[in-house]
């Protein structure tokens, strides 16, 4: 769902549409021993189909451990209108009927927006990385927001304090300057790519 954000710096009736966020779905299903060929071989395809649908960024199919017989398939999308499409097509759900006789259980998530800023990317950089950004952003919010927050509110009760702190300090960092500075140093944090 796009929502439409009137912009209190663009001229009467301009609209302005945030950006879409990329979605990612994992879907766990714990397959009966006797179809895991079967399973596997289902799943290949459906990944295969699924990457042919527009907005896909990726699919992929996480095996289960020893002692178990959990799969896990983790579909990436662009936004929640690509994923929409993907999970209303007639491909999928004629791919979805022959699930009952394969899987004895499933479970469904969804992670989208903030959530999927804290999701790995599939060939990650050194961590150590990722942290000096992390902290620098950080750093550059917290000063910022002791010099021109602040020193207004020095009569709230120290919680009221922390919890303003706390709530501009997370939306800032996940939804402006993260998305900004992992696009600016892409390059750097995964080098390689």
């Amino acid at each position: 769902m796009t929502t439409r954000l009137r912009s209190r710096f663009a001229g009467p009736g301009s609209v302005t549409v945030p950006p879409a966020e990329p979605v990612t779905v994992t879907v766990a299903r714990v397959v009966r021993p006797d179809q895991r060929q079967t399973f596997e071989r289902w799943a290949a395809d459906i990944l295969a189909l699924a990457a042919t649908f527009p907005g896909n960024l990726g699919a992929t199919l996480l095996r289960p451990g020893p002692h178990s017989s959990e799969y896990h398939l983790v579909y990436r999308f662009r936004d929640g209108e690509s994923l929409a499409r993907w999970e209303r097509s007639a491909e999928r759900q004629a791919a979805l009927r022959h699930m009952p006789e394969m899987v004895d259980e499933e479970r469904y998530a969804r992670v989208d927006g903030l959530e999927s800023f804290f999701t790995r990317p599939a060939s990650p950089g050194p961590r150590w990385r990722s942290a000096v950004l992390t902290i620098a952003a950080v750093f550059l919010i917290t000063s910022t927001l002791q010099l021109l927050v602040m020193p207004h509110v020095t009569s709230w009760p120290w919680p009221m304090r922390l919890l303003l702190s706390a709530c501009i300090v997370v939306v800032l960092l996940g939804y402006v300057v993260m998305p900004t500075v992992t696009r600016l140093f892409s390059g750097w944090l995964r080098p390689g790519r």
